[in-house]
């Protein structure tokens, strides 16, 4: 991941974890003081930020989860989309070409796969299918653009765990790269981007005249054995990076942008999949940065394909609106087994939230948030429910989520506007939450806690937890 590249929002540049880390340091300095009269300084701080000038984590071979992926052999067939026809000049429509280029390609998948090239330009296309035992390689200066027109973006089924489009009934647009029922794929490259050129979407719900629900810039179903590295994604119609009955997934060292009031372009969406890696990316979205998922209300129930085995490791960016790490809402499947850690976000609406309602049932457990730094960040912890989001009158509103053994702990907030909430759901279970080593500064005096019909235990946070948290078997 290319750490000097601009941002679209800006001149700014993304920030390198060693960046990160002199920040952090010059404002414990500055703070210190605030910090001795209200809280002391955090007792995690020293080992998991160091100081300026000594050996950051990645120095030290952080630990890594890409293990979930297996590897793949190298590809003995290796050809350019040129050799298909295609022009990289940003207007020539290349559809065709990609399509009549992985379609060769797919012979070659009993003999150790293929690889396609993408070379320096700007490849105009539509929707296209990728296959097994394939990879896709974008070289540094290779840009895929994703057509404006909408019928190059075709109406597929709806997700059976949706039972309809997730913004419009019936049918969705297709993602602009695509596949289902994949193993051993690889899309990689020298940081090439694609770019979905999402505004015009954006616009048509803005407009309210969408149609169908909007595409993403990657949608893998029914898949396994994948890797998603080293590359920049831009501007998606919707969510970006959406794997969804999935397993084994690997996505890290990934770049991803869009304007912070593109509406609903969540970054990375594992949903109902197991043993997912997202590692190591920087995200600004105008949604979370990182959303797990299991299905929605009835369907994700009677679907009953759960997200577990999710790891979130060093992670970053900023979203305005939304979260920086967000569980929920769709969670219908079941969620559980997540890993979330050494995360920073700026500038969010929330650092972390867990979101349900009722009507989708499911389960929230055995999650674990540590190391989390926000800045600017108005509520850094949150559960939330009453959204009144249903995908149709089939919803049963006492299918309650169970919430149970969610450990969060060394979470530092400056300038939050208020201290976190916890918001469970009458007549559910929202136990065992429990918190450790959580400050949160720049609040009102007169700031507090805010928990409804959740229990757990809360040590060593600032400011005092609700009286909800005093349950010590909780741990």
């Amino acid at each position: 991941m290319d750490a000097e590249k601009p941002s679209i929002l800006g001149s700014s540049i993304k920030p390198t974890w060693a960046s990160l880390l002199l920040l952090f340091t010059v404002m414990l300095v500055l703070s210190y003081q605030t910090f001795s009269t209200m809280a002391g300084l955090p007792t995690w701080v020293g080992s998991v930020w160091p100081a300026a000038g000594s050996h950051t984590r990645s120095d030290h071979h952080p630990s890594t989860c890409s293990g979930f992926f297996g590897g793949v052999p190298k590809r003995k067939v290796v050809m350019s989309i040129e050799a298909f026809g295609g022009v990289g000049d940003g207007a020539t429509s290349n559809t065709e070409a990609f399509r009549r280029a992985i379609l060769h390609m797919q012979r070659f998948g009993e003999s150790g796969g293929a690889q396609l090239n993408v070379p320096k330009g700007r490849w105009l296309t539509g929707s296209f299918n990728l296959t097994s035992n394939f990879t896709l390689f974008l070289e540094e200066g290779a840009v895929i653009l994703g057509s404006q027109d909408p019928k190059q973006w075709p109406i597929i089924e709806p997700l059976p765990s949706y039972g309809r489009g997730r913004e419009r009934l019936g049918g969705r647009h297709i993602s602009l790269i695509h596949g289902d029922g994949l193993t051993n794929v690889v899309i990689t490259g020298n940081n090439g981007t694609i770019d979905g050129q999402g505004k015009m979407w954006w616009e048509l719900w803005w407009n309210r005249t969408l149609e169908h629900t909007r595409g993403h810039l990657l949608e893998l179903m029914n898949s396994q054995n994948i890797l998603i590295s080293n590359l920049t994604f831009l501007n998606s119609p919707f969510w970006t990076i959406h794997p969804v009955y999935c397993s084994n997934v690997v996505i890290k060292d990934m770049t991803i942008l869009a304007p912070l009031n593109a509406p609903n372009t969540d970054g990375i969406d594992p949903d109902s999949s197991t043993n997912v890696c997202i590692e190591d990316c920087y995200i600004e979205s105008g949604d979370d940065l990182v959303a797990v998922k299991s299905g929605w209300d009835h369907y994700g129930i009677k679907m009953a394909r759960p997200s577990s085995n999710i790891i979130v490791r060093r992670v970053h960016g900023t979203t305005p609106t939304c979260s920086g790490v967000g569980i929920g809402s769709e969670m219908s499947g079941g969620i559980s087994n997540v890993t979330i850690e050494d995360l920073h976000v700026w500038d969010s609406a929330a650092g972390v939230r867990i979101k349900t309602d009722k009507g989708r049932g499911g389960y929230i457990a055995n999650i674990s948030i540590s190391n989390i730094l926000m800045e600017r960040v108005k509520v850094p912890i949150r559960f939330s429910r009453g959204a009144n989001d249903h995908p149709d009158k089939g919803w049963d509103p006492k299918a309650v989520p169970q919430v149970k053994g969610i450990f969060i702990s060394n979470v530092f907030s400056l300038n939050s506007t208020k201290a976190p909430e916890l918001k469970g759901i009458e007549g559910a279970s929202f136990e065992r939450i429990c918190f450790k080593n959580v400050t949160v500064l720049g609040l009102a005096p007169s700031a507090a806690w805010h928990c409804e019909f959740v229990s757990g235990f809360a040590n060593e946070v600032f400011p005092a937890a609700c009286p909800q948290l005093q349950d010590v078997d909780a741990f």
